[in-house]
């Protein structure tokens, strides 16, 4: 079984959350540092508020990256998911990283979507789903991420480490490239992919050598590694032909 040939459109260096550590993670400040470093393509997490809105979020729980703990008060659910998005959008979510950041919004994934397609950024999209709510998860942002694109040159690629996320992707918009985030090589990871239609493993970067890479390409499928941060893994990797890197590091590594 081999995946259905799919035209990479998208650069080998993709910056991780936005611009990696320089910015809040997952915030249009972080996309536009991104940018001016050179990046155009970015990693961002999605999941869903409690009215169903899509926004940018990687935690479960807010209290690392806003200040839900003061905002919200005592006795209320610190899970993100469980709150409305007219709560979530009064959250900063910069003040945790720097001064410089203090008042930044948590986005929601339109507004990044517009920033990007208007820009001809790429974006690789990980379904980030609140516990429970994974194959609905996939589905929504699949059927917003095809609204907010249509039209566009080029597509995002939508990614999770959720099977149902990306079963609910696949339902919903079959069109839309999907890729497997990986970050062990499990029993049935290279069929899981072809089933799920994936044109792309996401692995974390030690996984791949040439076995693995041999696997996955013989099946059809790109190989992209997060998040590589130093020089020599980055070599390794560009060494063994994978196509997309992810990382932190958009000071350290040109994309051009």
């Amino acid at each position: 079984m081999k995946s259905t040939p799919f035209p990479w459109p998208y650069p080998r260096w993709i910056a991780h959350r936005g611009a990696g550590k320089l910015a809040p993670e997952n915030t249009l400040a972080a996309f536009r540092c991104g940018a001016a470093h050179g990046y155009r393509m970015f990693e961002c997490d999605v999941k869903l508020s409690a009215d169903g809105v899509p926004f940018l979020l990687h935690d479960a729980t807010l209290e690392r990256t806003t200040n839900a703990g003061d905002a919200l008060g005592s006795g209320l659910s610190s899970v993100a998911g469980e709150h409305p998005w007219g709560t979530l959008a009064l959250l900063d979510a910069g003040s945790w990283h720097s001064r410089a950041f203090a008042g930044e919004p948590l986005p929601t994934f339109e507004a990044v979507a517009r920033y990007c397609v208007r820009n001809r950024y790429h974006l690789n999209i990980e379904i980030k789903p609140t516990p429970g709510t994974e194959y609905h998860t996939g589905q929504v942002v699949a059927r917003h991420a095809a609204r907010l694109w249509h039209g566009a040159a080029v597509p995002p690629l939508l990614s999770s480490f959720d099977v149902p996320a990306l079963e609910g992707a696949l339902q919903d918009q079959p069109d839309l490239p999907r890729g497997l985030l990986l970050e062990e090589l499990w029993t049935g990871w290279l069929e899981t992919a072809l089933r799920l239609g994936c044109v792309a493993v996401i692995c974390d970067h030690a996984l791949w050598d040439t076995a693995s890479v041999a696997q996955a390409r013989n099946a059809g499928l790109r190989t992209l590694s997060y998040t590589v941060n130093d020089e020599a893994t980055a070599q390794r990797l560009m060494d063994l032909g994978t196509d997309g890197i992810i990382t932190d590091r958009v000071d350290l590594f040109s994309p051009a």
